[in-house]
């Protein structure tokens, strides 16, 4: 757990890299690949910068990803898989870098996905960026793997080092490219991107990413958020932004401010509903806790259910996973 805890602050890391070591890692991978080091090592502010520095260099050579990363940790996992046997490499796997896979991947594709949408002004350019992003050794957003791998040889020991200290990076014959890691990232529990008041993440040359809850946002779109209304809501026509809308706004003061009336009411709760024009309806449960705070009170809590939910009791046994009929709680908290 310690190496899946100390590569999880890897891949969040932000701020300035610590160049120098960055380059000693990169010189290192080189010679356990057999190479010479590189004659030129190039830094860039971001992946798009690299994108751009990359595509500018003269005398490069060709991209040795293949002898600097892929064979080496293709050769590595095949040595512990003989080690350990399917089962062992299994569960080190599901102990190490399984924990980090999916959240490090999808960060990953969001910013091939960035930088694509930034340089290739027109269509026929965007087989050409993809390309140079396919050299790109991922650095810190390696950490899933390298993680599966730390404390258990030296082999790897130059991309460890690399990905501790930096970003992406583009390994070439005679030079090297090498990103800065990000200044700001901001995430939700479940690991997305996700900020209402700016970018979820951004470099410091200004490329950057917006992101509600995972979702790809326009800069615009976010600056309208503290100004919202209900007929603003209703208005929108995107329906996912629409639905970013409420999340943000609160579907319980929506359901206020709407002026919406109770569908069904029960012993359990009420249920709402919000028709949304070209989307499933809006369905919520509102309940009361029957424990009161400390000032007496009793607090009030909003459920949402699927749009199929047609009383009160239905949406809350929906959310204990019970069906409405065998639904009957003994003692409410």
């Amino acid at each position: 757990m310690q190496y899946v805890n100390t590569w999880r602050a890897v891949a969040a890391a932000t701020g300035r890299a610590d160049r120098g070591a960055a380059e000693d890692g990169v010189r290192l991978a080189y010679r356990s690949a057999g190479l010479d080091e590189p004659e030129h090592i190039i830094w860039a502010d971001s992946p798009k910068a690299a994108v751009r520095a990359v595509e500018e260099l003269a005398g490069a050579g060709r991209s040795v990803r293949e002898e600097v990363r892929t064979r080496p940790w293709a050769e590595e996992r095949r040595r512990m898989y003989d080690e350990l046997g399917p089962a062992g490499w299994s569960s080190l796997w599901s102990a190490t870098g399984a924990q980090l896979w999916e959240t490090t991947a999808a960060l990953a594709d969001r910013i091939r996905t960035g930088v694509v949408a930034e340089l290739a002004i027109r269509p026929e350019d965007e087989p050409d960026v993809r390309l140079v992003l396919l050299d790109a050794v991922l650095g810190q957003h390696d950490a899933a793997w390298l993680a599966a791998f730390d404390g258990r040889g030296d082999r790897l020991r130059g991309l460890a080092e690399v990905a501790r200290n930096a970003g992406w990076w583009w390994p070439y014959e005679h030079a090297v490219v090498i990103s800065e890691r990000p200044v700001v990232l901001h995430r939700d529990e479940a690991g997305r991107l996700d900020r209402g008041d700016g970018p979820a993440l951004a470099y410091s040359d200004g490329f950057a990413l917006y992101a509600w809850r995972g979702m790809p946002v326009p800069v615009e779109f976010l600056d309208g958020l503290a100004s919202l209304t209900p007929d603003r809501i209703r208005g929108e026509e995107n329906a996912e932004l629409r639905r970013v809308m409420l999340e943000y706004y609160g579907y319980d003061r929506y359901l206020a401010e709407s002026g919406a009336e109770p569908v069904h009411r029960d012993e359990t709760g009420i249920l709402w509903r919000i028709g949304m024009e070209g989307d499933e309806d809006v369905v919520m449960v509102e309940v009361v806790n029957s424990t009161p705070e400390p000032d007496g009170t009793h607090r009030t809590y909003w459920l949402r259910v699927p749009p199929r939910t047609r009383t009160a009791k239905e949406g809350v046994a929906w959310t204990f996973g019970l069906d409405g009929e065998v639904y009957a709680p003994v003692l409410q908290t």
